[in-house]
């Protein structure tokens, strides 16, 4: 057989994987995530020598179980070293198919957005019960781990929020608060562990 023809086959079937593992999962109508995160205080500082002389101080231990809206990955600047990938997540009616098949939700340059023609559920209860997290994997096997998330997968994620500074006075800093919005709103989290149903 052609080679060329053989890389031609092997690039399809490698597309139509990627399209079957990308595909979107669905669990009917109803909450199906309806806790809210849960965020507690912590005190101390800790460095990790795997990321590259960044002093990581944690914030608030936090966990939270949320439906995944909307995935990105980044793969250049320096945010992508800390945070190769961003999750927007929806908890609360936020998770409930029949409200978000009413939202249209994207997610570019470190932020999450929405938009609807008419409101399914009131503006607060969207900026409240959703948000963009910037996801800092502890290992490469976390990291894989939540690559591999697809969206409308509810994911359970435990860590802390963080702040990560470097030497040259680079600073990264999560927000403490669910109610905030826009820029500096975001979550900065640390995944230490990683579930998906």
């Amino acid at each position: 057989m052609n080679w060329k023809v053989l890389v031609v086959i092997s690039l399809l079937g490698y597309g139509a994987y990627q399209q079957w593992q990308s595909r979107y999962v669905t669990y009917g109508p109803g909450v199906i995530a309806p806790i809210t995160p849960q965020q507690s205080n912590v005190s101390g500082a800790y460095h990790l020598s795997s990321f590259n002389d960044y002093q990581i101080t944690p914030l608030a231990k936090f966990n939270v179980s949320a439906r995944v809206l909307s995935t990105k990955t980044y793969n250049f600047g320096r945010e992508a070293q800390l945070s190769p990938i961003d999750f927007a997540l929806g908890w609360g009616r936020m998770s409930d198919e029949a409200i978000l098949s009413q939202i249209k939700i994207s997610q570019s340059g470190r932020f999450y957005f929405w938009h609807v023609n008419n409101f399914p559920i009131p503006r607060e209860e969207i900026e409240t019960q959703s948000a963009n997290m910037h996801m800092v994997p502890v290992n490469s096997a976390i990291e894989k781990n939540l690559k591999d998330v697809r969206v409308g997968q509810v994911v359970n994620l435990q860590g802390y929020l963080i702040e990560a500074k470097a030497a040259d006075g680079w600073h990264w800093k999560s927000s403490l608060s669910r109610e905030d919005t826009g820029n500096g709103s975001c979550e900065l989290m640390m995944v230490e562990h990683i579930s998906v149903r």
